[in-house]
């Protein structure tokens, strides 16, 4: 079993990030076909809720002190709520395509905020990698604003997305102490219960404004595909993925994303790729690429060690 663990960990991150990168084009697609981001936010943190809180009851169950339960409520807040909100509110209004590429800076973002809050060095490598990718995502909202076609990208949208990677970065930043404690099922049936009980009550008169018998039947196959598989199943796999694998092989799985939803999102109509945009994609994987392989403050104390 122990053999297969790191295999098992591979089809993990490649899985959750297909996932993620078919969300893009289908949930664009239902977000113009009856439901709006807001709705879409909403079926995603409740419908989370409701998946891991069932699922929660046939693994073993973990004690989370008062303490604990309360700090899920901040790890909510960064980890969900805003990065879900800017992401999906960014979608419907961007292109596919856009949401996609930016969702591959929160490395640059998460090296940003290490640096300040844990105070890991920032080599030459790592710098070069931060303005290669500030370079591509500056790309990509200037031909956004240069465009008023949602298919090429909407600077309004690509500025909630990069939100939304920061947000997560943040989180990961602020909370990883208390993530490492527990299993994924017990870290997300608190985190989405929280986010449910911050959210609904400012969402849900507008879900139940949704003129639900004109939602045309594919767009609920896309939000129950958003809700499932990008949200319950995609959060799942890659937590198993990131208990076997170094952060920086998880990382570069980040690159499957755009990959899959540029191709789907083409083929489908829904995105247009400009020679812009491909300069942008090379940009961003190259500053990810960059951060991802530079030393870490541990790295460099072990080298240390080991020359004396």
């Amino acid at each position: 079993m122990n053999q297969n663990k790191p295999l098992i960990a591979h089809l993990s991150m490649f899985g959750a990030c297909a996932f993620w990168g078919l969300m893009a084009p289908l949930g664009k697609d239902a977000m113009t076909h009856g439901v709006t981001g807001i709705d879409m936010v909403t079926f995603r943190v409740v419908g989370g809720c409701i998946l891991f809180w069932l699922t929660s009851l046939f693994v073993k169950h973990q004690h989370v002190p008062i303490k604990d339960k309360l700090m899920f409520i901040g790890a909510a807040i960064f980890g969900l709520l805003f990065n879900q909100c800017c992401y999906t509110i960014g979608l419907s209004i961007t292109s596919p395509i856009n949401a996609s590429i930016v969702t591959t800076s929160m490395p640059i973002f998460a090296m940003l905020l290490a640096a300040i809050i844990l105070k890991e060095p920032i080599t030459g490598k790592k710098a070069l990698g931060v303005l290669m990718g500030c370079s591509g995502a500056l790309i990509l909202i200037l031909t956004s604003a240069a465009h008023v076609d949602a298919k090429v990208g909407d600077i309004r949208g690509d500025l909630l997305c990069l939100g939304a990677q920061f947000s997560f970065a943040l989180y990961l930043s602020l909370f990883n102490p208390l993530i490492r404690r527990y299993n994924v099922f017990t870290i997300n049936k608190w985190m989405f219960l929280w986010a449910s009980l911050l959210l609904a009550p400012f969402t849900w008169s507008h879900v139940a404004a949704i003129d639900f018998p004109h939602v045309p039947q594919r767009t609920w196959w896309e939000v129950g595909y958003v809700v499932f598989f990008g949200t319950y199943l995609g959060y799942i796999l890659t937590m198993i993925g990131q208990r076997t694998l170094r952060p920086t092989v998880v990382s570069i799985y980040n690159y499957v994303q755009p990959i899959v939803s540029v191709t789907v999102s083409i083929l489908t109509g829904l995105g247009i790729l400009k020679w812009s945009q491909g300069l942008a994609v090379i940009l961003v994987f190259g500053g990810v690429w960059l951060v991802t392989k530079s030393k870490s403050r541990r790295d460099i104390e072990k080298m240390k060690e080991a020359s004396r």
